[in-house]
Parts: C-alpha cells; sequence; structure tokens
C-alpha cells in the first residue's frame, strides 16, 4: 500500500471516528460544546473534501503511469529493469 492510500485510509478513519463522536455527543449542552461541535463539523468536511481530491488525483497518476506503459512499453520495460539493477546492487554492496 503506497503512501496516498495510506493517507486516505487514514484520514477516512479520523472522519468515521469524529463523526461518531459527534454522533455521542449530540446531546452536550452549552456554548463551549456547541462552538466545538462546530469546529468540528468544519474540519470533518475539509478532510473530506482532501480525501476526495487525494483520491482523485491518485487515480489520475495511476490513468498517467497506465497510458505512459502502454505508449512506451520496451521503454518502461528498459526503465524498471534498470532501476530493480540499481537497487539490486546496492542493497548487495558491502
Amino acid at each position: 500500500m503506497n503512501a496516498t492510500n495510506r493517507l486516505v485510509t487514514d484520514l477516512k478513519r479520523i472522519v468515521q471516528d469524529s463523526e461518531e463522536l459527534l454522533h455521542a455527543t449530540k446531546d452536550a449542552v452549552g456554548d463551549k460544546a456547541q462552538e466545538v461541535r462546530e469546529r468540528l463539523t468544519d474540519a470533518l468536511d475539509a478532510t473530506k473534501r482532501t480525501c476526495r481530491d487525494l483520491e482523485d488525483k491518485a487515480i489520475e497518476g495511476a490513468k498517467a503511469a497506465d497510458k505512459t506503459i502502454r505508449d512506451h512499453p520496451y521503454q518502461s520495460i528498459g526503465v524498471a529493469f534498470g532501476v530493480g539493477l540499481l537497487i539490486g546492487v546496492l542493497v548487495t554492496r558491502k
């Protein structure tokens, strides 16, 4: 799982936990509690937008990579081989 997927998963988990917290504290009274709930709601909305944006960018990146590989299959194989060879050399060095 790459970093973007982990970030999206973590953001979704935070949103879910925060929504559960909002639901559990819906009966809390007081100006301070209401203010905190409003700030948390705004933060959740921003987090959801960020999560959607990250997912969209990840999908666009995957589509672009797929198109590039399909347009240039032999060059892609060469680059993958070169990177694998470089990693192999670096790992086996003492």
